[in-house]
């Protein structure tokens, strides 16, 4: 496996990461951890180095896995993992809270789940408009004095929250969406971390799937999903969207590889300190993922796909009205 450095962090991590969330919660009732814990010691063993979580998975389910399964082999792996709600004691989630009291009382339950005494990298999950971001970065900075966490993060942050972040502690990495169909922030959100030495963390990087050409009209989104509620995932919109999808299906067919692999070959091609996190449940997909980091785009292909995409116009919001507003931008 290729590996890509997280900006000026120095933090090395391999190319194309695995992100955790499906395996507890998001798309469909959780799945075995028995079976899960299987397809993340692959990962493992395939070279990925970059596990994601976050305590809101599950919640908490998701980073006792995690922590569970790569215990035999912490220190050959980076674990990133997430602050930023508050919860009933029903383990709802009641909203954001990234108060700096909050943040320190979520390290200490994290480093338990994970079952290590340092987290790698500790992303603000997102954006808490009651709280200064300068405080927040302040309360990680001093988690860092006291060795429990390495590097800072942010999730969904517009360019100008990251600046703000930025100068009070180094930001390593942000985790946004970012995809052949969700591409907003070429607009100002990477000339900034470009500017900054800030890694990209591409979470979402198949489009929920839909890039990987296994979602049609016919899709049965069964409860516990999310793209069953996400306006992206409407019948009218898949169908629109489909033109997009056959350009990457095109692409390809000629390189002799499967949509997906394209379209994380895209992402990787775009910035060296970009990575992405696709995520899945299945040992068949994993492989597939993870054989994509050796996948060269040659530049007239990716200003094939990139020019395609950019005439294309994705029809339907990524996120329904409330999970937007949650998204700094």
């Amino acid at each position: 496996m290729r590996t890509r450095v997280l900006g000026g962090s120095g933090l090395e991590v391999s190319a194309v990461g695995l992100g955790c969330m499906g395996m507890t919660t998001g798309f469909g009732p959780a799945s075995d951890s028995t079976a899960m814990t299987a397809v993340i010691r692959e990962a493992v063993d395939r070279g990925v180095t970059f596990f994601d979580t976050a305590e809101v998975y599950g919640p908490w389910a998701n980073e006792e896995l995690v922590g569970a399964a790569l215990e035999p082999v912490r220190d050959q792996v980076v674990i990133a993992t997430k602050f930023g709600f508050a919860f009933d004691d029903d383990g709802r989630s009641t909203g954001l809270s990234s108060h700096p009291d909050r943040i320190r009382e979520v390290a200490d339950a994290s480093l338990r789940r994970l079952r290590t005494d340092v987290i790698d990298l500790f992303y603000q999950h997102r954006v808490d408009p009651d709280v200064p971001i300068e405080d927040v970065a302040g309360a990680v900075a001093e988690l860092v004095a006291a060795g429990k966490v390495r590097h800072f993060g942010l999730s969904e942050a517009s360019a100008a929250t990251v600046r703000r972040a930025h100068a009070v502690h180094p930001v390593a990495a942000l985790q946004s969406e970012y995809s052949l169909w969700w591409r907003d922030l070429e607009r100002s959100v990477l000339p900034t971390l470009e500017q900054l030495d800030i890694a990209l963390v591409s979470y979402s990087p198949l489009g929920r799937g839909f890039l990987t050409g296994t979602v049609d009209t016919g899709t049965n989104f069964g409860p516990g999903d999310i793209r069953a509620q996400l306006p992206r995932f409407t019948a009218d919109a898949i169908d629109a969207n489909t033109a997009l999808l056959d350009v990457v299906r095109g692409l390809a067919d000629a390189r002799g590889a499967t949509p997906a692999q394209v379209a994380l070959a895209w992402i990787l091609a775009q910035r060296p300190w970009i990575v992405p996190i696709p995520g899945t449940r299945s040992s068949a997909r994993l492989a597939e993922n993870v054989a994509a980091a050796e996948l060269d785009l040659t530049a007239a292909e990716v200003d094939r796909i990139t020019t395609a995409a950019g005439e294309f116009d994705v029809q339907g919001d990524r996120y329904t009205p409330a999970m937007q507003r949650r998204i700094d931008r």
